[in-house]
């Protein structure tokens, strides 16, 4: 058993190297030619000014887009990250008005693999279609775990096609910049 625990970890730790790699930036500039679009050192120097207040932060997921079907949340979450412990995301999408509307929804998946291939089947509902309205759905980010966040509508559609889904590692906040 605990063979197989070990296989597992290393598969996935494997599989986010590949998928951080993939998602390097390939632009080289004059002066950045050794680094090859590896090696990013200033993504911390990039990124601190979105979230690095001295609190907890109030984050509406997809910023001016909100939560809707075609936007692409795991490279928003990448853009807009690093994410601190007691952040809070705001999950704002419109409420179905009649049968023609699309209703979206929050759903908080228990593990990668379910989330890779949006099976709703062990996922827990954060949210339903009229809770989005307004103020929008708040989720705080309470504990020091990954969380993976996609839309459950249409049977996990959403999820596969709309790319409504995005995984989220919070941080410590530091105590001194």
């Amino acid at each position: 058993m605990g063979l197989k625990q070990a296989q597992v970890l290393i598969l996935l730790l494997t599989a986010a190297s590949m998928a951080a790699v993939g998602m390097a930036d390939k632009k080289i500039s004059a002066t950045q030619r050794w680094n090859y679009g590896f090696n990013y050192t200033d993504w911390f120097a990039k990124h601190r000014n979105n979230n690095t207040g001295s609190g907890p932060n109030r984050i509406i997921v997809g910023g001016s887009a909100k939560w809707q079907f075609g936007f692409n949340y795991t490279d928003w979450a990448m853009k807009n990250g690093p994410f601190y412990l007691n952040d809070t995301l705001v999950f704002k999408y419109d409420p179905p008005v009649d049968n023609s509307s699309h209703p979206h929804s929050v759903y908080l998946f228990t593990n990668f693999w379910s989330f890779l291939n949006c099976d709703l089947t062990r996922a827990r509902q954060l949210a339903d279609p009229t809770q989005g309205g307004g103020e929008g759905f708040e989720f705080r980010l309470k504990r020091w775990q990954p969380y993976f966040f996609a839309c459950g509508e249409k049977n996990g559609l959403h999820c596969n096609q709309g790319l409504m889904k995005f995984a989220v590692m919070p941080l410590f906040r530091r105590w001194h910049w």
